[in-house]
């Protein structure tokens, strides 16, 4: 995996993003890449990395990809609003890597397109999403 992002941006991770496994190893303004390695708990009944693990690298990879402020001392939050996933072919490699892109927006809202591929550079999934900025407090 390599470290596309600048050490003083990142933050400590979430209790989520510590049980599964995954981490931000690209971000930039527009731009968040997430990487998984798959692990045996990750999977379905079918062995297969479970839909909501793609559903939930393909939220975090677009979110992240509409807050970057480039300061570590001024974090955005967001929250999705909306988010619609297409599944369209198995994971064959170990590694999942989500990337997403915002694509548009104003003052409190944003849309963001992500993608995510295997470390083979099969193309697994992708997806749209609307998010609302959370004002600071």
């Amino acid at each position: 995996m390599t470290q596309d992002v600048d050490p003083a941006l990142i933050e400590a991770p979430s209790a989520l993003q510590t049980h599964l496994g995954f981490s931000m190893t690209g971000w930039s303004r527009d731009y968040a890449r997430i990487e998984l390695p798959l692990h045996p708990y990750l999977m379905n009944r079918q062995g297969l990395p479970h839909g909501g693990i793609h559903a939930t690298l393909l939220d975090t990879a677009m979110g992240f990809a509409g807050c970057y402020t480039g300061d570590p001392e001024r974090s955005q939050m967001a929250l999705t609003l909306s988010m619609t996933v297409n599944y369209l072919a198995q994971a064959k490699g170990a590694v999942l890597i989500a990337e997403g892109w915002r694509t548009g927006g104003g003052k409190t809202s944003y849309f963001a397109k992500g993608e995510i591929r295997d470390d083979s550079g099969a193309l697994i999934a992708t997806a749209t999403g609307v998010f609302r900025y959370r004002r600071s407090s």
